[in-house]
């Protein structure tokens, strides 16, 4: 996949893609990972504004909460690549509030937004994956819910043909050589340098920067 000027990219997810995002203004991009891959694109388009990119990212949201906007948030904005990252509130909220979110619904209702993107704008689909690096003992557990809801976000991926960028295997392997605290303080909000390793993923994976294979 190769990103054109002409494109138009649209992420949508939770805090993390929201990244303080004014939704005041339609072409705000927060101070995260989004903001940081626009950046880029903007300078590599020799001089031209690049392709268009929208940010529809919303602390708190679950899958659920995606599914009840993304007619107006996704669909009517007719992009053509829609960029996806879900999943770890479905995890926290569990733990925080009781508020279960089944893995088999989980997947199903990811499965039936990425299908219907497909189906409606022939859109190229990206899926980043959720992510976690425990701040403290208590979020340890979280794996168990955690783990088994990335494979359904990967299935989910596959079924429909979605790019997908493995941001726990990116911030886990940056980990190994920094404390976990310098790229997501609280365990799951990344840093500025925790949000730009997701951009570069985002990049590589995509096909739109020059990227050390090593890296």
């Amino acid at each position: 996949m190769h990103i054109k000027n002409d494109d138009t990219l649209l992420f949508i997810g939770d805090s993390i893609t929201d990244a303080g995002r004014d939704r005041t203004d339609s072409a705000s991009l927060g101070t995260g990972y989004v903001h940081e891959i626009a950046q880029t694109l903007r300078d590599r388009a020799d001089g031209g504004p690049g392709p268009r990119v929208i940010n529809k990212g919303i602390n708190g949201d679950r899958v659920y909460d995606l599914e009840t906007r993304w007619t107006t948030d996704v669909i009517d904005h007719r992009p053509t690549v829609v960029t996806v990252k879900i999943g770890i509130n479905d995890t926290w909220r569990r733990y925080d509030r009781g508020l279960p979110s089944p893995v088999d619904v989980f997947e199903a209702c990811l499965d039936r937004l990425l299908a219907d993107t497909a189906r409606e704008l022939s859109a190229r689909l990206v899926v980043i994956t959720p992510f976690l690096l425990p701040a403290g003992p208590d979020q340890e557990s979280w794996f168990e819910d955690l783990s088994p809801r990335t494979d359904a976000v990967l299935r989910a991926a596959g079924n429909n043909g979605a790019q997908v960028v493995r941001a726990d295997l990116v911030v886990t392997r940056a980990a190994q050589d920094r404390e976990a605290a310098e790229l997501a303080p609280d365990g799951v909000h990344p840093s500025r340098l925790g949000h730009r390793l997701i951009a570069d993923a985002w990049l590589a994976a995509v096909g739109s920067a020059d990227q050390d294979p090593r890296r």
